[in-house]
């Protein structure tokens, strides 16, 4: 699995030039990132190279896609579930600096989103999701096992070994840990087999503190796996081989194992 801080920056956004651009990306106390209309671009150097790239979410309904998609892209964070209606999606930009290239780079992330009885009813909405996309984000929550016991045919339905697609794991609603069904066993498991990372999402803002890593972090992971994977399509390196799981073992887990 590809080592968090190999590709681009880990530290960039501590130093004095990352705190100055992302300081233009976020609000002023920090909890969530501004906003930009279609036209518009955040105020940074026109010299930054910009990529762009578009991003499946899937998921079972009810496991937070569109609350990761808000928090994500700086919109508000629905109090209440409503299935998506048809495809809704959401840009965000976040700047990193690539390590092989020494330079940093504006990437542009568009997320689509989707409801699982929109794509049930309407046989061009998934099409239209999967055309061209560049990553999938799978999601399962914390406190449903069947949503995780779910990410495999997730994967193998929307993904093959012979693709292209970047794909990252978001483990959501990590703030209910009384109620947790996934522990962290599962988790780590998971990632070695499959060799793909599992990001950790609280779905809330909390308004008593300013702190924005677990953003900085999601994104960070999301945008390093791009990258590795355009890499990948250029020949730079070579494209990791998943660990393939010979056998299932069912076992008892104590309460201090969950996340």
């Amino acid at each position: 699995m590809l080592t968090a801080g190999s590709l681009i920056s880990s530290e960039w956004p501590s130093t004095a030039e990352g705190r100055d651009m992302l300081s233009c990306l976020f609000t002023r106390n920090k909890q969530r990132l501004r906003t930009f209309g279609l036209l518009e671009r955040p105020p940074l150097s026109a010299h930054i190279e910009e990529a762009r790239y578009k991003i499946l979410l899937s998921g079972k309904t009810g496991v937070g896609k569109t609350c990761t998609v808000a928090k994500l892209t700086g919109h508000d964070i629905p109090k209440t579930h409503t299935e998506t209606a048809g495809i809704q999606t959401s840009t965000c930009y976040w700047p990193v600096k690539v390590q092989d290239l020494n330079k940093v780079m504006l990437f542009r992330l568009q997320f689509w989103d989707t409801g699982d009885a929109a794509c049930k009813k309407f046989d061009h909405i998934m099409p239209a999701c999967t055309d061209r996309v560049d990553a999938v984000l799978f999601l399962f929550s914390l406190i449903d096992k069947s949503s995780f016991d779910e990410l495999h045919q997730q994967i193998s339905r929307l993904t093959s070994p012979n693709d292209n697609i970047a794909r990252v794991v978001v483990a959501t609603k990590c703030d209910q840990h009384a109620h947790a069904e996934v522990t962290q066993r599962d988790i780590r498991d998971f990632e070695k087999t499959w060799n793909i990372p599992v990001l950790k999402m609280k779905n809330t803002v909390d308004s008593t503190q300013s702190d924005s890593s677990d953003i900085v972090h999601a994104l960070n992971t999301i945008c390093e796996h791009l990258w590795q994977r355009d890499l990948i399509l250029a020949g730079k390196i070579p494209k990791p081989v998943p660990e393939q799981r010979t056998d299932t073992v069912k076992k008892t887990f104590t309460s201090d194992e969950y996340v």
